[in-house]
C-alpha cells in the first residue's frame, strides 16, 4: 500500500498451524462455530482445558452462532492465547463464501484495534457446506488482510491496525497453504484500491494516479503506458479531453499489461472510469452530491487492485487494464450543455448534462480497448445514482451485449461471495439517446437512467463481448458496520481476478 515506505504492496505474515488450539501463541484465537451445531472435536478439546467457558456461554446464550455474532473470553489461562473471540457462521447449510466474509471481516474488526495483534483463527469444518477447505482458508486470509486495515490515513491516532501476523489451524495440505498466500494477495489488492479511493482530491488526481500506477507496475512486473493529454488529442479522444478541460489538472490514460499467456491468446481488457473528483461540471452537483466524489475513481481503482493480483498470482492469461483519469470540475474552459463531442471512433455526442461524464470518459477509452485487439471487455464504473435506486447500496448491477460473457462474469463474482445482478439492455432504452444535431445524447430520460447509460456505452464497444458493471452503490459505504469499515471497499477486485482465473477467450 501507499503507506508502507518497504513497498507499495506487502503480504501480511499469514501462514498453517499444526498446533493445538491450547498451545497456539497469540493474542487472539478466533473460533467460527456454527449455529445449533455441536461444538468442533478441537473446541471441545479447548474447553476442557480453560473449564468449559465455551460450553457455558453457550448454554446460557450468550453466544448463539447466528450469522456473525460474537462473544468474547479474556484473561484466559491454561492456554498459550489469553483472549478468544467466538464468531458465529450462521446455521452451517446456508453457509456460503458471503457469509463466511461477514463472520470473518466482523471477527477480524473486533480485534484489530491494538498495534501488532498476532491472530490465530480456527479453520471451520462445516459438513454441511459445500465449501473446501481451500475456499474457506482463501476468504479467512482475505478478511483478516482487509478487516485490519481502516480508512483513517490521516488520524493521528488511528482507529485500526493491520495485524502482525494470522496463524490458521486446520487442514494441513499445499492446496490450503496456497490458498492462504492467494487470500492474502487478494486482500492487499483489495486494500489497494480502498486506498487509492480513500484518498482525497488533493491526494488523487489524474497525474498523481498514474504515477502510482507507474510504482505499481514496477513492483509487479507489469508493464505500464501512461498517455497525457497530447497523446490523448492524437488518439482523437475528444469525448474524455472535453470533461477534462474544465479542470487546472491535466487528464492521463494509465494502462497496464499483463502478458501472462502466449502472443496468439486472446486479452481480456479492463476499463476503469477514473474521475478522480467530481463536481457535475456545470451542472453542478450540490454540497452534499459533492461529499464522497472522490470515490468516482472507483472503476479505476478496481482495475488497478486486481491487475496486482493478476500479475502477483502470475495467472496464465493475457489481461490488459485501462484506467482514464480525469477532474470534472468548473472554470471558464468547461465543456458546455449543448456541446457536441466527437468521440474516438467518430460518433458525435450531444451533451445535455455535464454530470453525465464518465461515459463519456469510457466511451473513448472503451475504443481504444477494442482498437487495440481486446478480445473481451469489462468496465467498471461508480456511473449512475439510477442503479442505486435498482439494486441497494449492496449490489453491482450488470448490463452486456453478450449473454455468455454476462454469465462468466456472473460465476465469478458468486465464486467470490460478490453481489451481483443482471439488467436488461431492451433496445427502447437506446433509442432514448437519438438526437437531433448529433449521432447520441449523453443522456436518457429519468427511469431507467443505469440501463440508458449501459445502452450508451454499447455504442463504443463495437462486436466486442462486453460487460458494463455499475459499481456505484457497494464501491463506497456510508458508515461503518460491524462487519464492514467505511469508505471505499475495493468491490468487484476479487471478481475481475477470478474472471481473469478462468478466462480462455
Amino acid at each position: 500500500m501507499f503507506s508502507n515506505d518497504k513497498g507499495i504492496l506487502k503480504l501480511m505474515a499469514t501462514q498453517l498451524t499444526n498446533d493445538a488450539l491450547s498451545a497456539i501463541e497469540a493474542d487472539w484465537l478466533i473460533i467460527p462455530l456454527a449455529e445449533a451445531a455441536p461444538l468442533p472435536a478441537e473446541v471441545s478439546k479447548l474447553d476442557e482445558a480453560i473449564g468449559g467457558q465455551i460450553s457455558r456461554l453457550i448454554e446460557a446464550e450468550d453466544f448463539t452462532g447466528k450469522l456473525a455474532s460474537t462473544a468474547t473470553l479474556l484473561g484466559l489461562s491454561g492456554i498459550k492465547t489469553p483472549r478468544i473471540l467466538l464468531a458465529g457462521l450462521g446455521p452451517a447449510k446456508d453457509l456460503s463464501l458471503a457469509a463466511l466474509e461477514k463472520s470473518l471481516m466482523t471477527a477480524a474488526r473486533a480485534i484489530s484495534i491494538k498495534k501488532e495483534i498476532r491472530a490465530a483463527v480456527l479453520l471451520p469444518e462445516v459438513s454441511e457446506s459445500s465449501l473446501s477447505a481451500a475456499q474457506i482458508a482463501r476468504q479467512i486470509s482475505t478478511a483478516m488482510t482487509v478487516g485490519s486495515v481502516g480508512q483513517d490515513l490521516y488520524r493521528a491516532e488511528p482507529g485500526r491496525f493491520p495485524f502482525q501476523e494470522v496463524s490458521i489451524a486446520g487442514a494441513d495440505s499445499a492446496e490450503v497453504q496456497q490458498a492462504i498466500t492467494e487470500g492474502s494477495i487478494l486482500g492487499e489488492a483489495v486494500n489497494l484500491a480502498r486506498e487509492v479511493v480513500n484518498r482525497p482530491a488533493g491526494d488523487i488526481f489524474p497525474v498523481s494516479f498514474a504515477d502510482k500506477v507507474l510504482e505499481v507496475a514496477k513492483e509487479c512486473g507489469l508493464e505500464a503506458e501512461i498517455l497525457d493529454e497530447k497523446q490523448l488529442a492524437d488518439e482523437k479522444m475528444g469525448s474524455m479531453l472535453a470533461v477534462a478541460q474544465g479542470s487546472d489538472q491535466p487528464p492521463r490514460l494509465a494502462i497496464l499489461k499483463h502478458q501472462g499467456g502466449a502472443a496468439s491468446a486472446p486479452t481480456l481488457a479492463l476499463v476503469g472510469k477514473g474521475v478522480t473528483f467530481d463536481s457535475g461540471g456545470l451542472s453542478l452537483k450540490p454540497s452534499d452530491g459533492m461529499k464522497t466524489m472522490k470515490c468516482d475513481m472507483g472503476g479505476a481503482a478496481a482495475v488497478l487492485g486486481a491487475m496486482t493480483a493478476i500479475a502477483r498470482l502470475k495467472l496464465p492469461v493475457n489481461v490488459v487494464g485501462y484506467m482514464g483519469l480525469v477532474e470534472n470540475m468548473v472554470n471558464g474552459s468547461s465543456y458546455k450543455l449543448g456541446d457536441v463531442l466527437t468521440a474516438r471512433n467518430g460518433k458525435t455526442i450531444e451533451v445535455l448534462n455535464t454530470d453525465a461524464e464518465g461515459r463519456l470518459v469510457l466511451a473513448d477509452v472503451l475504443t481504444l480497448a477494442v482498437d487495440r485487439g481486446a478480445s473481451n471487455l469489462i468496465d467498471l464504473a461508480t456511473l449512475t445514482g439510477a442503479c442505486v435506486v435498482a439494486l441497494g447500496e449492496d449490489v453491482t448491477g450488470v448490463f452486456s451485449n453478450t449473454p455468455a460473457w454476462s454469465q462468466a462474469v456472473q460465476d465469478a463474482a458468486k465464486t467470490t461471495g460478490e453481489s451481483v445482478w443482471e439488467m436488461p439492455m431492451f433496445p427502447e432504452f437506446g433509442e432514448q439517446l437519438k438526437s437531433d444535431v448529433a449521432d447520441l445524447k449523453n443522456v436518457g430520460l429519468r427511469w431507467g437512467g443505469a440501463i440508458t447509460a449501459a445502452k450508451f456505452l454499447e455504442n463504443f464497444v463495437s462486436e466486442t463481448p462486453w460487460v458494463h458493471l455499475d459499481i456505484a452503490g457497494p464501491a463506497f459505504a456510508s458508515a461503518n458496520l460491524p462487519h464492514r469499515e467505511g469508505g471505499a471497499t475495493g468491490c468487484m477486485v476479487r471478481t475481475l481476478v477470478e474472471v481473469a482465473r478462468e478466462y480462455k477467450g
